[in-house]
């Protein structure tokens, strides 16, 4: 199952983990940026869907816009 949101259709982002060294803020030096995943927050939640109840994987963004059943 693809991880992204059946209401919005918010799936992963890509991005780089930051590999940093030293104490003071400015003293930092980078050593390796390597590839990274930021994954949505879905949750599975059974709605009516054409009258017939479904479990569908939705954003917990989406989850806080929908009425309450």
């Amino acid at each position: 199952m693809a991880a992204v949101c059946a209401l919005c259709g918010k799936a992963p982002s890509f991005g780089n983990r930051v590999s940093r060294s030293g104490k003071a803020a400015l003293k930092r030096r980078v050593f390796s940026r390597t590839r990274r995943r930021f994954r949505p927050n879905l949750q599975r939640r059974k709605v009516i869907v054409d009258g017939t109840p479904k479990h569908i994987l939705v954003c917990t963004a989406c989850l806080k816009k929908m009425p309450r059943a």
